[in-house]
């Protein structure tokens, strides 16, 4: 199955390549390291709301949830929902540390509330989140693309074309420069989600024929809480895995806090991320609904793509686009496509161009200047780009893209979220015991993946990666607990301001006195949590 673009396709697209890398240059913002690495913590709540959203929602995010949906139904937006959940605790419990130790990576935190060996760890893990998992699987769902319209191109120079596009604004223009091009980017993807999805719905015969569809094809393609031997999500895993997966990577995962952190201050973040988890819930409509949708309008995709996709479903979000649509219209979904991938992918090169500078070279070279610090996380946005290029096209020889995505977190986010509450909730949690878990975990994930590959442990290997996660997190935080109560408390200076208190939430509550409900941000988030269960308990 191959498609064209027409002559008005490819201006649309040539020309918001060339506007949204003009207006990353205009808005560059490199002149120091705060500048460069933190927009100088200057972010309206607007800017950082779409900023996460559009970090989030990447090109890879398109493909497979809406390939996830053709082919197993809504239980993929389980994923996007639990942003609600996590975003409202992480505003009331975990952005006010966050801000006031003034850091600029989440390993820096850990090296203030425990020692160096948990930040440089942390830090490692990170860099391999963001290069292998999330750049590398944003740039490959753009080859999916390349390829169904030009399929004899080269794939590695498929990858190259979209790094360059992607870092170049980002290399030159810093978090500023990425997160001014992602609220524009945002924009452009959600205009043209609905109406991609507006003429989806009309092709299919409307929400009630979609429904109808999905129960044709499988009665549990409409629930969100699955049977224990769901292949994609049990309910097990929806309970324990998911909730912990979101964690980390709205909690603790540098791309998304940085932002959080560029606040001009604490209400603008916290109003920030609820408006990033409000922008989640449409997905359900705009991009799980429509793959829906494919089961009825093209029940034959996996007969379409056999040879060309390992994964038929992954061909469901392009079909849409290049069958539905007349011309232009392609050119403006097409460009939207490009918008999240590029907003995705700088995204991940600035966060970890900052975590190799600010957590490695500014401790070897402590002196360096700020302008020395700015060129050194160009140089590692560069290095970074090409070890993704390399990467990318291998993740072709993985069933699927989402479950390649959430499987690889799901091994490395249980010892570091482990660590982080024990934390931030126990105070006699102390850098031994920290290191111990952060060491099990390696351990663990190293053993499941050697077991996957020779065959180590068949019970071990078929238990579901969203159940894994939380036994990974159990047995870390045992460790960390046996450690760090058979070795010294922590000194005192680790601990002042950097455990949660009944005190924290009431000092928090004088700033509110007075203000109105709409900008008051605990009430906010009860009315975001209200909206989101109303969505999962008519969808359970």
């Amino acid at each position: 199955m191959n498609f064209t673009f027409t002559t008005l396709d490819l201006v649309i697209i040539v020309g918001y390549i060339l506007a949204i890398v003009a207006y990353g240059f205009y808005h560059r913002k490199a002149g120091s390291s705060e500048e460069y690495f933190l927009a100088g913590r200057n972010m309206p709540w607007y800017v950082i709301g779409i900023s996460m959203f559009s970090a989030n929602i990447s090109s890879n995010s398109l493909i497979a949830i809406t390939g996830g949906a053709y082919k197993g139904g809504i239980v993929f937006f389980n994923y996007e929902w639990m942003a609600s959940v996590v975003l409202a605790f992480f505003c009331v419990f975990i952005l006010p540390f966050y801000l006031r130790t003034g850091v600029y990576t989440m390993p820096e935190f850990f090296e203030k509330r425990y020692d160096a060996r948990s930040r440089y760890y942390f830090s490692f893990i990170t860099l391999i989140g963001n290069i292998f998992i999330d750049t590398a699987g944003t740039l490959f769902a753009g080859v999916v693309i390349a390829k169904l319209v030009y399929p004899e191109a080269n794939t590695f120079l498929i990858v190259l074309l979209l790094a360059m596009f992607a870092a170049g604004y980002t290399i030159f223009g810093g978090l500023s420069s990425v997160m001014r091009t992602e609220m524009v980017n945002t924009i452009i993807l959600l205009i043209s989600a609905v109406i991609l999805a507006f003429i989806v719905y009309d092709k299919a015969g409307g929400y009630q024929a979609i429904v109808d569809a999905a129960n044709a094809k499988d009665p549990s393609f409409m629930h969100l809480v699955q049977p224990s031997n769901h292949p994609d999500m049990p309910w097990q895993g929806l309970l324990l895995g998911v909730p912990l997966l979101g964690f980390y990577f709205w909690c603790n995962n540098q791309f998304i806090v940085q932002r959080a952190l560029s606040a001009r201050d604490a209400n603008e973040a916290r109003k920030g991320a609820l408006f990033a988890a409000l922008l989640k819930i449409p997905i359900l409509f705009l991009l799980v609904l429509p793959g829906i949708a494919a089961i009825k309008l093209y029940p034959d995709l996996q007969e379409m793509y056999a040879g060309q996709l390992k994964n038929y479903a992954d061909g469901a979000y392009p079909t849409l686009v290049f069958k539905l649509l007349p011309a232009g219209l392609v050119g403006l979904v097409v460009a939207g496509f490009l918008a999240a991938m590029a907003s995705a992918v700088s995204a991940t090169l600035n966060s970890a161009s900052t975590l190799v500078t600010m957590d490695f070279v500014q401790k070897l070279r402590p002196g360096l200047s700020s302008q020395g610090l700015v060129r050194a996380g160009q140089i590692a946005t560069v290095g970074f780009m090409l070890i993704t290029v390399a990467w990318a096209p291998q993740i072709a020889n993985f069933e699927s893209l989402m479950n390649y995505m959430q499987s690889v977190l799901a091994l490395i986010s249980p010892p570091v979220v482990a660590i982080f509450l024990l934390g931030l909730f126990w105070k006699r949690a102390n850098a031994d015991g920290a290191f111990a878990a952060l060491m099990a975990g390696l351990a663990m994930a190293l053993f499941s993946v050697a077991s996957q590959v020779y065959e180590l442990s068949p019970a071990w290997n078929q238990v579901h990666f969203l159940v894994k996660a939380p036994i990974l997190l159990a047995v870390c935080m045992t460790v960390q607990l046996v450690v760090s109560l058979a070795t010294a408390p922590p000194p005192a200076e680790k601990i002042v301001g950097m455990i949660w208190t009944p005190q924290v939430y009431a000092e928090d509550s004088i700033p509110l006195q007075g203000v109105p409900w709409y900008q008051n941000y605990r009430v906010l988030a009860v009315l975001l949590l209200i909206l989101t269960f109303a969505v999962v308990f008519y969808y359970r």
